[in-house]
C-alpha cells in the first residue's frame, strides 16, 4: 500500500493507483460519495435505482453493448449502492484497462435515463425489493437498521420503499445524478498492472468534463435503540440485537473490530463456542460492526428455533454482561491475528485493493497503509477492549426479530438483564 499514488484533477476528481506489477489484470472503478443516506424520505431508493439506470444505455452504447464491451474481452463489470457510497467497477486484463475506464466513464457521465428503460428497471428493482422481503435474514437487518437509526436516512432501506420506487420519475433520478456526481465526490481508483501515469492520463481523457463541486452533506446520524418484531410462519427466528457503535477509523473502531472478532467472529469465537457448540441453542451466530462517517452499530445476529428462544436470550445476555471483565490474553491475540490475516490476504486481490483505495479516499482523503492498520490493531490493549465493551453495552439496545417469536423475552426484561 505504500506504493499508492494520488493525483487530483482540476475539477476535483481524485485518481488513485495501487500498482501490482506482477499480476496480469487490473481492477478499476469509480467510487461516488452518494449513497442511500443522501436521500430524503420522499425519494428513498433513488441512489440504488440510479445505479441500475447507469447500465441502461448512453449516447454511445446500448445497454447490451455496455456489458458486451467488457465481457467480450473476458472481463466483468458490476456496481453496488451502499449507505454512504455508490461504486461502479470492472476487472479486465492489463491491456484492456483503457477500455474499462472508457466504459465506466461513459455510464457514469452519459447515461440517458430513457423513459422506456426506466419503466422496465423500476419493475426489476421492485422484484429485487420483493425478493429481499421474502428473505427473512434480509428483512431483520432492515428492521434493525430502522430501530437503530429511527426517522432518518441511515435507518431506511438501501433498496428503497416499493411505493416510492414504483413511481420514481426520471427528473428525480437525473436530479440526484446532477447534484451528487461532481468532481469532489468522485474517486477513480485502480489496482493491478497499471502505472499511475497511465491511469492519470485516462482520468484526464475521460473525466475532465465532470462538473467541479464538493460532496453534498448528509443528515447527521442519531442512534436511537428500541424494538421491532415481525411475526412470520417460519421454521426459525431471525434475531438481531445491537448497540451504539463508533465512526469508522477512530481508535474505538479498531478496538471494537478486535472485540467483534473475539466475541463472534468465527468458529473459535466465544458466542459460537458457548451458544452453539456447548449449548446447541442456535444454528448460526456471529457479530458485525457497521461503521459510518459519524457513527455506527455493533451487533449480533443469530438464527434459532422457536422452542429455544426462551433459553437463548438469557444465555446471550449473560455472555454480553460478562465479556468486559473476562477477556483473556490468548483470545485477544487470536482476534488480532485473525484481523491482520484477513487484511493481508485481501492485499492479494486487485478488486479488494481498488475498493479499499476508492472507499478510503472518500472517507479519509487518503489511503491508509497496511502498516498503519496493523499498528492500530496491535495497539489495542485489554484495557481498551474492556472499556469499549462497557461503554458499548451500556447503550440502549436495538432489537429486531422476524419469525414465530411469541416466547421471546420482553424488551424491558432484556434491558434489565443487560444492566445486571
Amino acid at each position: 500500500m505504500e506504493s499508492v499514488q494520488i493525483t487530483t484533477l482540476p475539477n476535483g476528481v481524485r485518481v488513485v493507483t495501487d500498482p501490482m506489477p506482477t499480476v496480469e489484470s487490473v481492477s478499476v472503478g469509480v467510487w461516488v460519495r452518494a449513497g442511500a443516506r443522501f436521500e430524503p424520505i420522499e425519494t428513498n431508493g433513488v441512489a440504488h435505482l440510479l445505479e441500475h439506470m447507469m447500465f441502461k444505455g448512453t449516447a454511445r452504447r446500448t445497454a447490451p453493448q455496455i456489458a458486451e464491451s467488457i465481457e467480450n474481452v473476458g472481463g466483468h463489470i458490476n456496481a453496488y449502492t451502499a449507505r454512504e457510497v455508490t461504486a461502479y467497477y470492472a476487472k479486465v486484463l492489463k491491456d484492456d484497462a483503457a477500455l474499462a475506464v472508457d466504459v465506466i466513464a461513459d455510464i457514469v457521465q452519459n447515461s440517458l435515463f430513457d423513459d422506456g428503460e426506466l419503466t422496465r428497471e423500476r419493475s426489476v428493482v421492485l422484484q429485487e425489493i420483493g425478493q429481499a422481503h421474502d428473505t427473512p435474514d434480509d428483512v431483520v437487518f432492515d428492521h434493525f437498521q430502522s430501530v437503530a437509526f429511527p426517522d432518518q436516512p441511515l435507518g431506511r432501506p438501501v433498496l428503497g420503499l416499493a411505493d416510492v420506487v414504483g413511481k420514481m420519475p426520471r427528473d428525480v433520478i437525473a436530479g440526484f445524478h446532477g447534484k451528487h456526481y461532481r468532481g469532489g465526490a468522485l474517486v477513480l481508483a485502480a489496482a493491478g498492472n497499471i502505472s499511475h501515469e497511465a491511469l492519470v492520463a485516462l482520468g484526464e481523457a475521460h473525466f475532465s468534463d465532470v462538473p467541479a463541486g464538493a460532496p453534498e452533506s448528509f443528515e447527521t446520524s442519531s442512534y436511537g435503540g428500541g424494538e421491532r418484531s415481525e411475526a412470520r410462519d417460519l421454521e426459525q427466528i431471525h434475531f438481531v440485537m445491537g448497540f451504539e457503535g463508533v465512526p469508522v477509523g477512530t481508535d474505538d473502531y479498531y478496538a471494537l473490530s478486535v472485540l467483534s472478532n473475539l466475541f463472534g467472529g468465527g468458529m473459535s469465537s466465544r458466542l459460537f463456542q458457548e451458544i452453539r457448540e456447548r449449548r446447541g441453542l442456535v444454528y448460526s451466530i456471529d457479530t458485525f460492526l457497521s461503521a459510518y462517517s459519524d457513527g455506527g452499530v455493533f451487533g449480533i445476529y443469530a438464527g434459532t428455533g422457536p422452542d429455544l428462544i426462551e433459553e437463548f436470550v438469557p444465555a446471550l445476555c449473560g455472555e454480553i454482561t460478562r465479556l468486559a471483565d473476562s477477556l483473556g490474553a490468548d483470545e485477544i491475540a487470536r482476534a488480532r491475528t485473525q484481523l491482520k490475516s484477513s487484511l493481508l490476504m485481501g492485499m492479494e486481490s486487485t478488486g479488494a485493493r481498488s475498493e479499499r483505495a476508492g472507499q478510503q479516499m472518500l472517507l479519509y482523503d487518503r489511503v491508509v497503509s497496511v502498516a498503519e492498520l496493523v499498528e492500530k490493531i496491535d495497539r489495542v490493549t485489554p484495557e481498551m477492549l474492556g472499556d469499549v465493551a462497557r461503554r458499548t453495552f451500556a447503550t440502549v439496545p436495538s432489537l429486531a426479530t422476524v419469525g414465530p417469536a411469541a416466547d421471546i423475552a420482553t424488551f424491558d426484561s432484556i434491558r434489565s438483564r443487560l444492566a445486571a
